[in-house]
């Protein structure tokens, strides 16, 4: 680990291939590409999703069922209807407010405040599920760590 000082605080710096600075973070949060915002879109996982599957998160994508943890709508779920990577916004069934000529339109959540409760599965997302899991070693093993 790199120990750097600055304002005679010790910060730890975990990778060099990462910037700690706010300004190169951002250019590299706004510049990227879809498949690079797929993977900064990710929710976290419900307890018995993150048991069942040994993941903490995944990129969130149409036909997830998510619950709402932060904001006016807290406690809500629902579907993931859309995902709008390009404005890192995620849609969900039937959270709309009213425009004021009376049309409806969707509400954009940021996927940092919504929690996975059901995942729509193919065998290409299972697959990488599986891939990240076998990397983390096996369940529950940070849990007796702690104890």
């Amino acid at each position: 680990l790199e120990h750097t000082r600055c304002f005679n605080r010790a910060i730890m710096k975990f990778s060099n291939k990462v910037s700690s600075s706010r300004r190169t973070s951002r250019k590299a949060r706004y510049t990227a590409d879809s498949a690079k915002r797929a993977k900064l879109m990710s929710s976290t996982l419900s307890k018995d999703l993150r048991k069942r599957y040994n993941v903490r998160s995944l990129p969130i994508r149409k036909d997830d069922e998510v619950e709402i943890m932060r904001g006016a709508n807290k406690g809500r779920s629902g579907r993931v209807v859309g995902v709008v990577r390009s404005k890192f916004a995620v849609h969900i069934e039937q959270l709309t407010k009213t425009k004021v000529n009376g049309q409806p339109v969707q509400i954009p959540f940021d996927s940092s405040n919504l929690k996975i409760t059901a995942l729509k599965l193919d065998k290409d997302r299972l697959a990488k599920i599986e891939a990240r899991a076998a990397g983390r070693g096996p369940a529950g093993a940070m849990d007796e760590v702690d104890e």
